[in-house]
């Protein structure tokens, strides 16, 4: 035991560790001095080096992604309406409330009119610091309009700058995380290049800068990489809290910045779990990082005015009852394996119980209905039951919220990742097996004859040199969100990014190479050396040679921003429409109704609101099968003055039949579907024709609620008559 012990406070190279004790003693006092000395310098040079080469990746990084936009868009020579019109659906509303505060007469007057907004939702007030995450927005135009930059930068520029500016801190979070758990700068270096290999898979960065997913992954990043240091063992009393303050900034951080916060925070709290329950993380540091979840969150709640979805979040209620089930059972790592498990089994079933009795407690209090779309799609999405729900149907029907397409794996393959990741989370996960079984049986260890303890000791020995606390972290991390991934499109960004660091690591790793060469009868210290540095390296000069030239055509590449029909839109809004004129339409072209022109919507893309549904439903309704005295009548509920109507909705061919949104209001609303295919036995014809047809013939029915004012070939604005 005493010779185990000492292995796992060994920190010297292999080598050393396959000399004889009795060297060490014989070597002169001088020498042994002298070999401290070179070995700091060694150690000082590289972490300078590996720091230069981090931030140096990362910068150009950054001046990647802005001229991939600028070579895609010309945006340096377009018009401003063209640059707002560049910022498609959601990304313009979240871009609006930054111009809306610069063009403000002062700071104080542009949060008045965040906080009571009432141009986003017509006849309604509504605080737009609480409803969405756009303190980022504040944070930004704040601070453009007091530093002296206005005379050499526009808004628009310092805006999209600091976007790709936070990917230089994306990727420098991602190779400290990759050189964390290595050892190794080289496993950086790999991590970064395969990021921006693999751009297409990892980031959106270039065209959907103001997208909440960018502004909150690099803190994400910052995050991961603070809790695998955190997890390293023999830290300082300083350097822990130090670290703990860290992951809470990261954490506050990426709560503020993304309404999808809790849920990305919930499968880590997911995967501290399961490992603290398998004893394979310290219960301290896992009681502290629920902690920081848990404050971060309730942060980010206050600076929201009390948001109630983020106080009815399945995040706080399981973190609490963690912590609750932890108080009630304090020996759950005591006695045999069976004794173990059923204590282990029983903890699972108290805190889930806990969790949802807490959660549904929080929500019967505050009548919570706000996330109860997203609970609709996933039910519908896992087939617990066919729906008719239009919300769920919305987000079920798009190709994001779909599963991840087999596709994306050949071109992860392409650059070698998905090989590489496949072969390190393999060994991996072996490992975690064995060490979770170990940990588990630990008294039934203290049963095996003397004789058989140290071949035991060996083999368990080898299996916590290649799993310690900050790799089985990663491991379970890139497990669970690969899930994530694979279920739904959108959410790749979160495991393909990682991806890159868990397989630099494993490639640049000494104990996943020892334990592969173990495995085939062919380790040696020195064979384990050579493999850990040319695998990598060849790695990397095989991505230069096939992706370079690739690269350099990408960037030599010229496009031009090209939207003809929504730029003569929005300038005729503009031009012929009151600054009070109320507009209804899809969510997606509202939002950009709202940035460029600055007039009231009915309803916009920020979903997270059950008022706002019921509502974007009911707009929607010029797309069904509705008589032209309902639609005059729901619009007017809503004080339309103004409805667009596009062609590429009205005749949709970009969805099956099915999935077309016209087919889900049919659905809905219990009408047969257009075309030909089976329908449900229940569904019945509708009385009237289609609204978005049937309103361009002109007919007397139609002419007396709605006059066409503008048209061309996408899209026909009709005004409506104001009746008594």
């Amino acid at each position: 035991m005493t010779t185990i012990r000492q292995r796992r406070v060994e920190k010297g190279t292999e080598a050393a560790e396959d000399q004889p004790s009795e060297e060490k003693d014989v070597k002169p006092s001088g020498k042994i001095l002298s070999d401290h000395t070179g070995g700091k310098l060694w150690n000082i040079l590289s972490i300078t080096v590996g720091g230069i080469v981090a931030i140096s990746l990362g910068l150009l990084t950054s001046v990647y992604v802005a001229t991939l936009h600028e070579n895609d868009l010309w945006f340096s020579n377009i018009k401003e309406v063209e640059r707002e019109i560049s910022f498609r659906t959601e990304c313009g509303l979240y871009y609006s409330y930054y111009k809306q505060m610069i063009q403000a007469a002062s700071i104080q007057q542009g949060l008045h009119g965040l906080v009571y907004d009432n141009k986003t939702e017509s006849v309604r007030t509504i605080n737009i610091l609480e409803r969405m995450n756009v303190y980022q927005e504040v944070f930004l135009s704040i601070l453009y309009r007091i530093l002296p930059i206005q005379q050499y930068l526009e808004p628009v520029y310092f805006y999209i700058y600091t976007l790709f500016g936070l990917q230089a801190l994306y990727v420098i979070a991602l190779y400290v995380t990759s050189w964390l758990l290595s050892g190794t700068w080289l496993s950086g270096l790999l991590a970064a290049c395969w990021y921006i290999t693999n751009r297409v898979d990892t980031t959106r960065v270039e065209f959907t800068i103001p997208l909440r997913e960018n502004w909150a992954l690099p803190f994400f990043a910052v995050q991961i990489a603070a809790i695998t240091y955190l997890l390293r063992s023999h830290l300082q009393p300083v350097q822990e809290r130090l670290t703990l303050m860290a992951v809470f900034i990261a954490t506050f951080l990426f709560s503020l910045t993304w309404q999808f916060n809790q849920f990305m925070l919930l499968i880590q709290a997911v995967a501290l779990f399961i490992l603290e329950c398998l004893d394979m993380l310290p219960t301290a540091k896992v009681m502290w990082l629920y902690i920081i979840q848990i404050s971060g969150l309730l942060l980010v709640c206050v600076l929201q005015f009390f948001n109630s979805m983020i106080l009815g979040s399945l995040l706080i209620s399981f973190n609490a009852s963690v912590l609750i089930a932890r108080t009630i059972q304090k020996n759950l790592k005591k006695g045999g394996l069976l004794n173990r498990l059923g204590k282990l089994i029983l903890h699972v079933l108290l805190v889930l119980c806990l969790t949802l009795l807490i959660n549904k407690f929080i929500k019967k209090i505050l009548n919570l209905e706000s996330d109860e779309h997203i609970f609709k799609f996933l039910k519908a999405k896992f087939g617990f039951g066919a729906t008719r729900d239009f919300d769920a149907n919305l987000y079920l029907c798009e190709e994001a919220f779909g599963l991840l397409p087999l596709n994306t794996f050949s071109r992860l393959s392409d650059t070698l990742l998905f090989y590489v990741y496949v072969f390190v989370l393999f060994f991996m996960t072996v490992a975690a097996a064995i060490v979770a079984f170990r940990n588990l049986s630990f008294y039934f260890f203290c049963l095996i004859s003397d004789s058989n303890q140290v071949q035991f000791m060996e083999k368990m020995e080898e299996c916590i040199i290649t799993l310690k606390p900050d790799a089985a972290y990663n491991l379970i991390h890139t497990v669970l969100f690969g899930c994530l991934a694979l279920s739904t499109m959108r959410m790749k960004y979160l495991w393909t990014s990682h991806m890159c660091v868990f397989a630099s690591f494993g490639l640049c790793s000494t104990e996943v190479w020892k334990l592969t060469l173990k495995c085939i009868h062919l380790y040696t210290s020195q064979r384990t050396h050579v493999i850990k540095y040319s695998v990598p390296i060849i790695t990397l000069l095989y991505i230069s040679y096939k992706f370079w030239p690739g690269i350099m055509d990408e960037l030599s590449e010229l496009r031009e921003f090209y939207d003809p029909d929504t730029v003569e839109l929005m300038n005729w809004i503009k031009s012929n429409t009151p600054n009070t004129a109320v507009f209804a339409g899809s969510m997606q072209l509202l939002a950009g109704v709202k940035l460029c022109t600055g007039r009231t919507l009915t309803n916009h893309p920020h979903y997270e609101d059950k008022n706002l549904r019921e509502r974007t439903k009911q707009i929607y309704q010029i797309y069904a099968k509705r008589s032209p005295e309902d639609v005059h009548r729901i619009l007017r509920s809503f004080g339309t003055d103004y409805v667009i109507l596009e062609d590429s909705i009205c005749y949709e061919r970009r969805h099956s039949r099915g999935c077309r949104l016209r087919d889900l209001l049919d659905i809905a609303n219990g009408h047969i579907m257009d075309g030909l295919g089976e329908n449900e036995p229940d569904l019945k014809p509708s009385l009237y024709p289609r609204f978005c047809e049937e309103i361009k013939k002109n007919l007397p029915p139609y002419t007396i609620h709605f006059t066409r004012v503008f048209q061309n070939k996408t899209f026909h604005v009709y005004k409506l008559a104001k009746h008594k």
